[in-house]
């Protein structure tokens, strides 16, 4: 029996990057012999262990071969003849398809080790084909590795580009294209997660909501960039420079999915966008089974990003009536979230990305002057039942009104 360090580990070490996860390939073992020496049995459709102190994953050297649709047909076979190479030939990427021994010998039969020099993603065999979730993952490490000057092979993508057409991303269960999809927005870039998957195809079979966004355009008075899903990238990134926050990151990426159903015959002006935005994010985010705490934010963000980078020219009682919106009231950390997602729409265009956004500071202010306007004194001014909130309503107004005057003046 040989075990070796495989997968992200050796990749991560390679690179210099923090290991949080160690995975282990044993070869010459059975699942008796694993059980025997301790391990504790997980694996479902394939024999997984768990080390008996260290709790780490030990799996047995396999082979795959496909025999149904999407990327759950699979037969597995696992013996002690599987040599360790045929274990890594199942593997999606040749950077992820390097083994390193006990003694930290390197075993490297694909060129993993070149290709991190190279800064390439590319596909290990032509069985990588075979697994359809495999472009979102290719999709995600570019998004986690763009910042080191990573790219995918040309003759990755056209594979990538054949499974787009093929009909397998049919059968990706919506569980799992979140999964990737969430996993890549806690990556340093992850613009390159959808850019990825524009262009191999894949973005208008799996979200088509954003593909929409491809070729519809923005009055270049205000989008020197023009393209819509040009647009959505750029404040993608914008986003990830400002938070790191996923929830943020999210809503970034959909607050301008209104502007797919606008009618050409409109175009380049897009008035109804943060009204019939709503919509298709509900649906999106049911077809994705996307968390409620994501579908809130970006809700908020797609219906009130127009009105707050004109804050500066609202009127108090629009103000309020946009903070109870929110429901930052309840919600006090929901009103930086959505300031960071209007700062991010605002900077994601060409040329104007350092432009400053003082409609943040603004509204920070705003809310805060409104908060100090407690229901204590107005019940004790006697108000009762309804009649509390509404005073409360009044005087935040108020005040807002008098903070604006201060701010204009100060100016």
């Amino acid at each position: 029996m040989k075990i070796y360090l495989v997968g992200g580990a050796v990749r991560d070490q390679l690179l210099q990057l923090p290991v949080h996860d160690r995975d282990w390939v044993v070869v010459g073992s059975t699942p008796q012999a694993m059980l025997q020496s301790g391990y504790q049995s997980v694996g479902k459709d394939f024999p997984v262990f768990l080390h008996p102190q260290t709790k780490e994953e030990y799996a047995l050297a396999r082979t795959e071969r496909k025999t149904g649709v999407g990327y759950t047909g699979f037969d597995c076979y696992f013996a002690q003849d599987v040599t360790l190479e045929e274990d890594l030939m199942r593997r999606d990427l040749t950077i992820n398809a390097i083994a390193q021994d006990q003694d930290g010998n390197l075993y490297d039969p694909y060129r993993g080790e070149q290709d991190i020099r190279e800064r390439k993603l590319r596909h290990v065999s032509s069985a990588f084909v075979e697994d359809p979730l495999r472009v979102l993952r290719v999709a995600r490490f570019a998004a986690k590795l763009h910042h080191l000057g990573f790219s995918v092979a040309k003759e990755t993508m056209e594979l990538m580009r054949d499974i787009a057409n093929s009909g397998e991303l049919n059968h990706l269960t919506p569980e799992r294209v979140w999964q990737e999809w969430h996993k890549s927005l806690t990556t340093p870039s992850p613009e390159k997660f959808l850019e990825v998957l524009h262009e191999c195809g894949a973005l208008a079979v799996v979200l088509p909501e954003i593909e929409a966004l491809f070729g519809v355009p923005q009055p270049a008075q205000w989008h020197p960039e023009i393209d819509t899903g040009l647009h959505t990238l750029m404040v993608t990134e914008q986003a990830s420079k400002l938070s790191k926050d996923a929830q943020v990151r999210f809503a970034a990426q959909v607050h301008d999915l209104g502007k797919g159903l606008t009618p050409p015959t409109e175009w380049p002006s897009h008035k109804m966008h943060c009204h019939t935005g709503l919509t298709v994010i509900r649906k999106l985010c049911e077809r994705i089974r996307v968390p409620n705490e994501f579908r809130d934010l970006a809700l908020s963000v797609c219906q009130h990003h127009t009105n707050i980078h004109n804050a500066l020219q609202l009127k108090p009682r629009t103000i309020v009536k946009i903070l109870h919106e929110m429901n930052v009231w309840r919600r006090p950390e929901r009103l930086e979230q959505i300031l960071v997602c209007c700062e991010a729409d605002h900077r994601g265009r060409l040329d104007l990305e350092h432009i400053e956004y003082p409609q943040r500071h603004y509204m920070t202010l705003a809310y805060q002057a409104a908060l100090e306007v407690k229901p204590q004194p107005i019940i004790a001014a006697g108000f009762v039942g309804k009649d509390i909130s509404e005073e409360q309503h009044r005087r935040r107004i108020e005040v807002v009104k008098l903070f604006k005057q201060n701010y204009l003046n100060a100016e």
